[in-house]
């Protein structure tokens, strides 16, 4: 009985034992490329479409912040000299 209770420690053990550093490296590859053919990729068209939307909205964005940037700078340069003298 001491014996088969030796094996069953042994093998719950060795099921609790991580695989390697490379084996695990492996797997995750090969999960990777599996993963990968599912996705669906875009095609040229709509990435190059998906760019400018993004060239466009960042152009609008920044010309917003700088002209919030003018005013704020004017506003609190009037404040400045409205106390100053």
């Amino acid at each position: 009985m001491a014996e088969n209770e030796k094996q069953a420690v042994q093998a719950k053990k060795d099921k609790n034992k991580k695989p390697g550093f490379f084996a695990r490296a492996g797997k995750w590859f090969r999960d990777m490329k599996s993963e990968l053919k599912k996705v669906q990729w875009p095609t040229r068209k709509q990435t190059i479409n998906n760019t400018l939307i993004v060239i466009a909205c960042v152009i609008v964005v920044g010309v917003f912040i700088a002209l919030f940037d003018f005013v704020a700078g004017e506003a609190i340069g009037l404040l400045i000299g409205a106390f100053k003298g």
